[in-house]
């Protein structure tokens, strides 16, 4: 199993969290509000709590806020998450959902890769799942998919493992620059929200068929 630290407060952090303890992994809880940490932490059960700005005790780091608040976290904890796999989950979209803030032809991925210290492997997952989906979990007996990216082949077996022992499907896209496709994917479901399936209770994944 992994140590895991999820730094956010959100709704994403805390299916994250539920799941991974679920899946017998160690949970850190770190949040710029320490009584809103310790809440989440004691509804959650297990979980620990960590402190802001100090070294996360986790092996894997989630940044589970948004992405404009991004920079200024991974900046923060600078070397401190040095030798650390960060998952990244978020979506750079643009305020009017019709493209991104990130420059032309990067991802929030890799600009965070580029923040990140030397010895930090980023990679992509979990930005295609809505919240409350991850947190049911497998839908009408079929597992969800969490599409995956990233340079360094290690860290992606790491993070399958991670997402398997959640009860969810890994699936490898390739190499960190295909965290753009990822994110797009997420622009893709957001209009389908808004012209098609008029809901967020759904997820996109892949059948295999031979």
């Amino acid at each position: 199993m992994s140590s895991i630290s999820i730094i956010g407060l959100g709704n994403m952090a805390s299916a994250l969290a539920d799941r991974a303890l679920a899946g017998g992994n160690a949970v850190e809880i770190i949040g710029r509000d320490p009584a809103k940490a310790k809440e989440l932490a004691a509804a959650l059960g297990g979980a620990t709590v960590g402190t802001a700005g100090a070294a996360p005790t986790g092996d894997i780091v989630v940044l589970a806020v948004p992405y404009a608040s991004v920079a200024a976290v991974v900046s923060g904890y600078g070397d401190a998450l040095r030798g650390k796999v960060i998952i990244d989950l978020t979506n750079p979209v643009s305020p009017d959902f019709q493209g991104f803030v990130t420059p032309d032809g990067s991802s929030g991925a890799q600009e965070i890769a580029k923040a990140a210290p030397a010895g930090a492997h980023v990679v992509k997952a979990f930005n295609t799942l809505f919240s409350h989906v991850l947190a049911a979990g497998p839908a009408e007996g079929r597992l969800l998919d969490v599409f995956i990216a990233g340079d360094d082949a290690e860290a992606k077996t790491r993070v399958s493992a991670f997402i398997e022992s959640l009860g969810l499907r890994a699936m490898d896209t390739g190499q960190l620059a295909m965290a753009r496709t990822l994110e797009n994917v997420a622009l893709l479901q957001l209009g389908l929200v808004a012209h098609s399936v008029k809901h967020t209770n759904f997820f996109l994944g892949v059948s295999i068929l031979s």
